[in-house]
């Protein structure tokens, strides 16, 4: 049995909860300690128009992520993006 496709499932699911989460304002501790890939974010290490890492509120200098898991870069993306207010 390939449970690839499940894994996927599994990954998509995380990715729509957190984001969820995070446009709610509204994020658990619990949540907030679990970090997802940087493929599963679709973290880019360049911006996507002005969006970009330094600019959003999970951003957390000099290169890291309340949600995504390795070295962020501040110029780079990710889906979870939410913009500094």
């Amino acid at each position: 049995m390939n449970s690839d496709g499940d894994d996927c499932q599994r990954a998509s699911r995380r990715v729509v909860l957190i984001g969820t989460a995070l446009a709610l304002g509204n994020v658990s501790q619990a949540m907030a300690q679990v970090k997802m890939t940087q493929s599963t974010a679709k973290y880019q290490n360049t911006p996507k128009d002005d969006q970009r890492c330094d600019r959003c509120a999970n951003f957390q200098p000099p290169n890291a992520c309340k949600f995504v898991e390795g070295n962020i870069r501040p110029s780079g993306w990710c889906q979870l993006f939410v913009k500094k207010t």
